[in-house]
């Protein structure tokens, strides 16, 4: 078992990362403190669950813990106020207290969910995240929880951090081969933002992660998860440093809000914001080369790198106007300067975004 630390000084909290460790969901709950005299939540979705929640639901028994289980659909569309209410309904009818906690079992939309539903409840329970995806690598790290507005995504969150991130790389083998793809549109967006030598290691290896062989794979989450930790532990609320994170978010939130949170998947529309950002560095004149090289590496994995024909440029631009990171008119992006290193553009003209999103579409 590899273990990472989050540094938030008393919120801190380990990264666990190994095969077999759904075993030990109960002794290692135990050892963070959560309490078996509460009624506990697992929320898992109906892909999932059932590989995996038996088991979780089993080793918790016998640790001691009371659980009770909701199943959501699985996909973009289960991060929902509607859902969030009915989760809510379900802790509130097993008589969850202060000492109870919710556990995320499965990808990113779960954790996500689960995490509000935690930082609402009782104005904030016990958070454990038991991440079932490679993309989950990212999105499990850091404490943001939020749903989405059909207008925006993750409009409506906060800050919640869980006391454990219990990352077992056995629930990978379970994956279809497009959920792979996108996970690894993460990783490879972490080498992209702050390390040259990982994002090359991730494309002269996009074969053996592609197969999830297990070598290779265990190396790609620890760096991930451990660049993600090491920006978080310095600016955990986002107030500056870690938008760096948001590496082709501004356009890939906008492509998936304006594909209905269904059409595309989290990674495969980040892959194509990348690819959008890295347009926009070179027509702002900040780099050379930087669209090709972004698109060789995201094509190692399968990824898209253009807009299908389809897609209206006026609703994305309409999109990105919602979307967090656009303040007081102006348009605010993580933006490459050369490979492994980027920085945060304020006051990007409108006029040039709409620019890269049309060649974005001209490329395909």
């Amino acid at each position: 078992m590899r273990t990472l630390q989050v540094e938030l000084g008393e919120r801190s909290y380990p990264i666990y990362i190994g095969s077999s460790l759904l075993q030990k969901i109960g002794e290692l709950t135990l050892q963070h403190g959560v309490s078996t005299q509460s009624p506990h939540l697992i929320v898992t979705d109906d892909r999932v669950a059932p590989h995996y929640l038996h088991l979780v639901e089993k080793k918790m028994a016998e640790a001691g813990f009371k659980t009770v289980s909701h199943i959501v659909p699985a996909g973009e569309s289960s991060k929902s106020l509607a859902m969030f209410e009915q989760v809510m309904t379900t802790a509130i009818q097993a008589k969850l207290d202060r000492s109870s906690a919710v556990f995320a079992l499965g990808g990113g939309v779960v954790g996500d969910l689960a995490g509000f539903v935690a930082a609402s409840y009782m104005r904030g329970v016990t958070f454990v995240q038991i991440p079932t995806t490679i993309l989950a690598h990212d999105s499990s790290v850091g404490g943001k929880v939020a749903v989405n507005h059909p207008l925006a995504k993750n409009m409506i969150g906060a800050f919640h951090q869980p006391v454990m991130v219990l990352y077992d790389v056995d629930t990978l083998t379970s994956l279809p081969a497009r959920e792979v793809s996108s996970g690894l549109s993460e990783m490879l967006k972490h080498g992209l933002i702050l390390d040259e030598a990982f994002a090359y290691w991730c494309r002269d290896h996009a074969s053996d992660l592609l197969a999830l062989d297990s070598e290779a794979l265990a190396y790609g989450l620890e760096r991930g998860c451990a660049i993600k930790a090491k920006v978080v532990s310095q600016d955990e609320r986002e107030g500056g440093l870690r938008a760096i994170l948001n590496l082709g978010h501004t356009i890939g939130h906008a492509i998936e809000a304006v594909g209905g949170y269904g059409r595309f998947l989290h990674g495969e529309a980040i892959s194509i914001g990348m690819a959008g950002s890295a347009l926009l560095a070179e027509a702002l004149g900040r780099g050379t080369n930087l669209f090709s090289t972004t698109r060789e590496m995201l094509s190692a994995f399968q990824l898209p790198v253009v807009l299908p024909s389809d897609i209206s440029v006026d609703e994305l631009m309409d999109a990105m106007q919602h979307d967090k990171k656009f303040t007081k008119g102006r348009m605010v992006f993580i933006v490459p300067e050369q490979i492994g290193k980027v920085s945060i553009v304020h006051d990007v003209p409108v006029e040039t975004v709409r620019s890269v999103v049309e060649q974005l579409k001209k490329e395909g």
